[in-house]
């Protein structure tokens, strides 16, 4: 039986035929003596009687499905209003290269070049193309800069280069010993250093040598330094540093390095994974790309500088560079078929299914004489006229089908009177169509009006060549591979070694299934593409970020001032791999970039009512840190395992206070929803090995002047406000990170 929709709703339907089981058996049981006299035994034992019921049952199936509109019907009206299934989601990451060598001048990887996953024997190889080219450029230090305190766009710095140190012909700075703290360090201390802006360096993976003398002591351990390295992209503060152990001089421990063997005079280096997005800013009177190390805090397990670390030299190199892939893989000059001058041809791509089209990305027709013909791609041929280069794409399918002939009435009058003719019918007869008219008599048939139909889009010439430019084809949940994973280039890439991706893939899905249809269908036909009240808008800011908007709230109007107004609170959609290493999320991720506000305004101002002013704003983030006390069961007693459950512990609290995983039902933390106490003891005290959870303290953290502060809660309780969002994420500088001690 074929399975209904039935998560829709179920309303009173009429019986086309309502006989019953019953009444069919008594029907045929009627007609025995008409049909067949001589038959007299009508007990339910008698053969006969029984090969009755066994039909009678038949038929009353027969008319159950009669009397429903089967899921193909179903399908037929989706048909109608022009639903299309969505196409698989290409998954999405960032994909390193790294060099064989530093390289002399800029290197560029281009757009388009594949790299893939291992291939095993069973499982083929998952394709990602790179998104943009990538461009390898010489880094060059420009200045370096020191600030007494930690500020969000620095004003106050102090020249550390200036009459004091020297850049040689390989842009390498040196000169007498130089402190990069103030003397003795305090904790917000931090220095700078800025790059050369003519340099294209975005995204790069750089070296930055730092060279001191053994004698430099810091008091501080080298496997545990207090310092946090970050660039300014040019909307936030993003960490640069992928991994501690990419910082070789152990946060400037220049005497260390020189009991490990290791020379401080020729220097060590820090490797630094550059934001993709790495704009040029100024500061003050200084202007470049900007990095910052500031000295945090020191924890209760590390400590701090006694002396400022001193450096005698520092130069910077290219290592690689990171750029964003998709799961995906071009087609280019695929010949689909010929015209044969037809209305609504269809051809179909030979790889499915099809990515969305981008700018070069079309179809070309090559008629038998002329040029070739750039056609344009629609979504349907309604507002197509019969000279519009117009075809459309079905994305699920690879189909490609052009403008299709739509028969009036009157072609279907024509066509009677012209067999009338035909056959020598004698008579004369005007039939009226409208304003028009067709006239026929016994001599000739004169059609006054050929108008018969409309051609909805233009038609190939017969004889045409019908080719693909470029197509992509991929997607799928397959592509969410883990990090790590890609580590193949397709084709040989010049001068790359090797090559990863630091980052888990994210927001591949499957095709779209009737179910997810007929779920999508009422609330399509609802907002009808229009936004009224605060569900459309909210649906359509949804539809308009196109997968990049994770949560979208239409704040109701509370003064008469802002009638006419239309405020929407806008949560990104990011990548949520730091909850699962256990750094959470933090508020500077959630920015609303101008290009999403952008593409969402011009979204929703083709729709929504004349006179109505949009407002895209961010909604207040909240932060929270927990601090609390376990027991664990006496199993449990190995440091390794009892480190394991912290951290998984963790991982839950990093996931459950934050905006787009976070809440009771894991689609985010609801918003104007308080944090209690008990939220945290209900979600930490069933996890195994745990035996007693101590007091929950909450330490609230609020974005004031410009700046994070972090304070106890005065109240058993965190309100964010109506519209605000709980979030949590580690910050060594902040002390935002959750704290959980074992006793």
């Amino acid at each position: 039986m074929t399975r209904e929709f039935d998560f829709l709703p179920n309303l009173p339907k009429s019986d086309l035929d309502d006989r019953t089981f019953a009444e069919l058996v008594n029907e045929c049981l009627l007609r025995i003596p008409r049909y067949c006299p001589e038959w007299t035994n009508y007990n339910p034992s008698d053969p006969g009687v029984t090969l009755i019921e066994l039909f009678a049952w038949l038929t009353d199936q027969m008319l159950m499905r009669f009397n429903q509109v089967p899921r193909r019907n179903y399908v037929a009206f989706l048909e109608l209003l022009g639903i299309r299934l969505q196409p698989p989601a290409p998954a999405q990451t960032e994909v390193t290269f790294y060099l064989s060598a530093s390289l002399p001048e800029t290197y560029t990887i281009p757009a388009g070049s594949e790299v893939a996953t291992v291939r095993t024997e069973e499982e083929d190889a998952i394709i990602f193309s790179t998104d943009q080219p990538l461009v390898i450029a010489k880094p060059r230090i420009s200045h370096l800069l020191a600030a007494s305190t930690i500020e969000e766009k620095p004003e106050s710095l102090r020249d550390l280069l200036q009459d004091v140190w020297s850049e040689d012909n390989d842009e390498e700075w040196s000169g007498q010993e130089i402190a990069l703290f103030s003397d003795p360090p305090q904790p917000n201390n931090c220095f700078y250093v800025v790059f050369d802006e003519e340099q294209p360096i975005d995204g790069n993976v750089i070296a930055v040598k730092f060279k001191g003398e053994s004698a430099t002591t810091t008091g501080i351990n080298p496997n545990n330094p207090p310092r946090y390295w970050e660039a300014w992209d040019g909307y936030v503060w993003q960490p640069v540093l992928l991994k501690d152990s990419d910082d070789h001089t152990k946060g400037f421990s220049f005497s260390e390095l020189a009991n490990e063997g290791i020379n401080p005079l020729q220097g060590a280096e820090i490797i630094f994974h550059l934001p993709l997005t790495w704009n040029v800013s100024q500061f003050a009177t200084y202007r470049g790309r900007w990095l910052r190390c500031s000295y945090v805090q020191p924890t209760d397990n590390q400590s701090g500088y006694s002396r400022s670390p001193r450096i005698i030299g520092m130069s910077a190199r290219a290592l690689g560079g990171t750029v964003r892939v998709t799961q995906c893989y071009a087609i280019a000059n695929e010949v689909v078929g010929e015209s044969n001058g037809k209305s609504g041809q269809v051809f179909y791509l030979l790889n499915k299914p099809v990515l969305p089209r981008q700018e070069n990305e079309y179809l070309l027709v090559s008629p038998p004489v002329g040029l070739p013909q750039i056609w344009r791609e629609v979504s349907n041929f309604s507002e197509s006229g019969a000279n519009d280069l117009h075809y459309v794409i079905d994305s699920t399918s690879g189909m490609i089908q052009f403008g299709p002939f739509v028969q009036t009435p009157n072609y279907q009058s024509q066509h009677i009177l012209q067999r009338m003719r035909i056959q020598g019918d004698p008579m004369q007869r005007v039939i009226p169509d409208g304003n028009k008219a067709i006239a026929l008599n016994a001599d000739a048939a004169m059609i006054v009006s050929r108008s018969s139909g409309a051609q909805y889009g233009a038609i190939p010439p017969k004889g045409s060549i019908i080719q693909m430019v470029k197509y992509r084809t991929g997607g799928g949940f397959s592509g969410n591979v883990q990090r790590g994973s890609i580590q193949i280039a397709k084709s040989a890439i010049p001068y790359v070694a090797s090559l990863t991706n630091h980052l888990s893939a994210y927001n591949g899905a499957d095709a779209e299934s009737l179910d997810d249809v007929a779920i999508r269908v009422p609330q399509m036909l609802k907002t009808r593409d229009r936004a009224v009240n605060q569900e459309d808008f909210e649906y359509l800011t949804m539809l308009a970020g196109e997968g990049t908007v994770a949560r979208v709230l239409c704040t109701p109007v509370k003064r008469k001032e802002d009638a006419g107004i239309v405020k929407l609170l806008i949560v990104p959609r990011v990548r949520t791999v730091g909850i699962e290493q256990g750094d959470g999320i933090a508020p500077e991720e959630f920015v609303l970039t101008p290009q999403l506000s952008d593409r969402i305004l011009n979204y929703l101002d083709e729709r929504k009512m004349l006179g109505v002013q949009i407002q895209l704003e961010s909604p207040k983030y909240v932060g929270v840190c927990v601090q609390t006390e376990i027991t664990l069961e006496t199993a449990y007693s190995n440091p390794q395992v009892q480190q394991d459950i912290i951290n998984q512990l963790k991982v839950m609290l990093y996931r459950f206070l934050n905006p787009i995983t976070g809440g009771v039902q894991g689609k985010g933390w609801e918003f104007g929803r308080p944090v209690y106490p008990s939220d945290i003891v209900k979600l930490l005290q069933n996890f195994q090995g745990v035996r007693f959870l101590g007091t929950v303290q909450l330490f609230e953290l609020h974005y004031e002047n410009g700046e994070w502060v972090r304070r106890l809660s005065p109240q058993p309780i965190i309100d964010p406000s109506p519209t605000g969002l709980i979030c949590s994420w580690r910050s060594p500088r902040l002390r935002s990170s959750h704290v959980i001690n074992i006793v």
